[in-house]
């Protein structure tokens, strides 16, 4: 099986064509070689010598794979060129990340692996000339790692001006205490980038309270690792729970000005819901394709699966959110690249209708599939999990119906009707 991309009317044409370039690359270098890249997902009871074996083939692969992904000129699409980057414009990279995600694994291989995406285009953004030089460059070359410690377990994720983790200025140090979970990366992580609320006795820095991300090495004295959280079954994962205890760190740590972590915040999520939509689009075409093939093919009951009523629904309703969920999530990032005053509406919009529709599609797929769709020969298992998980991630379907809404009845309230030919 391989993606299949055809130039689109009236897109730019470097556009269409870094579709196209990628999608070779995908097909040439990648799906070929899945179960090799990402044998340690499938071979999770195998020991010994012939694991480690394993382990090695796989990452000497990924090393030899990441390498011919700079040669393409592929490598880091998020970042600005002077960082090593390809410097995309917001709807080209949209377009690029529903092609990777095609493919299982594939955006790490062209270094946009999350947390450390989003942590270094915050960097590249907020950071000082001595913190790119730190903590970026090292991200950008793969000799480090790094984590985004924001949600804590007593207080709301959907709402970040709620967060408790205080950093005191002490001197010329911050004294972090707070309690967080659900830290990416938290197990392999260098550093973190710790959502506080900062309080410059001083004044010299902002007001009190104030939303303020701040750069903590986990080697810190103080950062406490508690566990990696269990999730769906799994006893564990790189999503830590972590306890900062009188952490200090060197004021210079702070990323940005205080108070702007909330912005920074925003930035790096808003950005990121489109992407992860834009992703799950492209596995939603994989499951797709997983099922038609599946039902050109398996004989069942005197006849091949296409005969079937009930898989011709599947296929005909998979279509149809496979195509809705793709045009609103281009809608929404034309509106982001152009600027567009609605954009926020929108990108609540697919945040809601995306991963309902993914999860849907990913479901009939294993349907149709049986057995073999919940096993982890095929990719199917880990979206539908994934799919279930971007409910939560980046807000609540809720919050964001709430914020939808209200946004609606905004521009109504002041005389003014939706422009739904936009």
């Amino acid at each position: 099986m391989a993606i299949n991309v055809t130039p689109i009317p009236g897109l730019d044409p470097d556009i269409n064509a870094l579709r196209r370039k990628t999608a070779d690359f995908i097909n040439d270098e990648i799906l070929p070689n899945e179960q090799v890249l990402w044998r340690s997902r499938r071979d999770a009871g195998v020991t010994g010598e012939e694991r480690d074996a394993g382990r090695q083939e796989s990452r000497e692969l990924r090393d030899e794979i990441k390498a011919r992904v700079n040669k393409a000129g592929l490598w880091a699409p998020h970042l600005p060129k002077e960082y090593g980057g390809m410097g995309l414009d917001f709807l080209a990279l949209a377009y690029m990340y529903e092609i990777l995600a095609y493919a299982v694994g594939a955006a790490t291989l062209f270094g946009i692996a999350a947390p450390n995406s989003g942590n270094s285009t915050i960097l590249v953004k907020y950071g000082t000339e001595e913190q790119k030089r730190k903590w970026l460059l090292p991200l950008i070359e793969g000799t480090m790692q790094s984590g985004f410690s924001m949600t804590e377990p007593d207080h709301a994720g959907s709402d970040p001006r709620s967060i408790q983790t205080e950093a005191v200025r002490e001197g010329d140090e911050w004294v972090i205490n707070g309690h967080k979970w659900f830290t990416s990366n938290g197990t392999d992580a260098d550093f973190f980038i710790v959502m506080c609320r900062a309080n410059d006795p001083s004044g010299e820095l902002g007001s009190p309270g104030r939303m303020t991300q701040i750069i903590v090495p986990t080697d810190t004295p103080g950062v406490n690792i508690l566990r990696g959280i269990g999730i769906f079954g799994h006893a564990t994962s790189d999503h830590c729970e972590i306890k900062y205890e009188n952490v200090r760190v060197p004021v210079e740590n702070t990323l940005g000005l205080v108070g702007q972590g909330h912005q920074a915040a925003q930035d790096r999520l808003g950005a990121g819901r489109v992407y992860h939509c834009m992703n799950s689009v492209g596995q939603m075409w994989r499951a797709f394709d997983l099922m038609v093939e599946r039902s050109l093919t398996r004989e069942v009951h005197g006849g091949l699966l296409k005969e079937k009523q009930f898989i011709q629904g599947f296929i005909a309703e998979s279509y149809m959110d496979v195509q809705s969920a793709r045009l609103m999530t281009i809608n929404a990032a034309e509106k982001v690249a152009n600027g567009d005053p609605d954009v926020r509406t929108a990108i609540s919009a697919i945040k809601v209708f995306v991963p309902a529709a993914y999860h849907r599609v990913v479901d009939r797929a294993i349907q149709v599939w049986g057995g073999a769709g919940v096993s982890n020969d095929l990719p199917l298992g880990q979206m539908y999990l994934t799919a279930r998980v971007l409910r939560l991630a980046d807000g609540p379907d809720e919050v964001h119906k709430i914020l939808m809404a209200k946004n609606i009845l905004h521009r109504y309230e002041n005389g003014d009707s939706w422009n739904f030919g936009n």
